[in-house]
């Protein structure tokens, strides 16, 4: 078994964010990798007008899913749930889908759809530069809340401006549709609202609630790890 960590919107380095759960699965045997997002100015090329969007991040994770024919479990945080839906489609090698705070998109969704049609106050849009990205100020009371300080220092340099295109790119397949899934909601999540969370859950073959905030990856990795393991 291996798997395929996918991270969220306005982030680099998703090794990085992964880490704390991938060296506890790694002692039990157990390899993982994250494959870097484009449209995060991951892949050489800037985010925003005229660079890379969620057609992109697709195409960059699908290429680690069909690397090899090992048994997979992808695990989505939040936006990587839209990526991971089209990405993970049709690969056989795929048998398990972990969606973490996560978006289970219907086929000829968009992430904008999630919304209220407003930026999250925790949000910076920069229209001009065809931009996003989350407030340094503002994360970590509002993501990383239920962190170490130190993890929380860590992570404000790792942060990424997104482009804005991916908001509103359709996926053009659902695979949780397909394969079995399972919903981690965060319970004390400030920046995805549990009651939000726990609707989109309702996609999902099982569900499994923690109380955690928006990484909890990063704030409880052994529960994460066990929950990876009982898959």
């Amino acid at each position: 078994m291996r798997v395929v960590f996918v991270h969220g919107a306005c982030v680099r380095d998703g090794s990085w964010w992964w880490h704390h759960a991938a060296g506890l699965l790694q002692e039990r045997g157990v390899e993982s990798v994250a494959p870097a997002l484009p449209s995060c100015g991951e892949a050489g090329l800037p985010g925003g007008v005229g660079g890379p969007g969620l057609p992109e991040d697709v195409a960059a994770v699908r290429q680690v899913l069909q690397a090899g024919d090992e048994q997979t479990v992808v695990v989505a945080h939040s936006y990587g749930g839209i990526v991971a839906a089209e990405a993970a489609a049709g690969i056989g090698s795929v048998r398990h889908l972990l969606l973490v705070s996560s978006y289970l998109p219907e086929i000829g969704q968009s992430l904008s759809e999630f919304g209220d049609g407003r930026p999250a106050p925790f949000l910076d849009v920069d229209p001009d530069a065809g931009t996003f990205g989350v407030r340094r100020e503002l994360l970590a009371d509002t993501f990383l809340q239920d962190c170490d300080p130190e993890v929380q220092a860590q992570a404000a340099d790792h942060l990424a401006r997104q482009s804005v295109l991916v908001t509103g790119q359709p996926v053009r397949a659902a695979a949780w549709q397909q394969l079995p899934s399972t919903y981690l909601v965060c319970a004390q999540d400030r920046g995805t609202p549990p009651r939000l969370q726990r609707e989109f859950a309702r996609r999902a073959g099982s569900v499994v609630e923690i109380d955690a905030g928006h990484h909890p990856f990063l704030s409880q990795p052994a529960a994460v790890r066990d929950l990876l393991l009982s898959l």
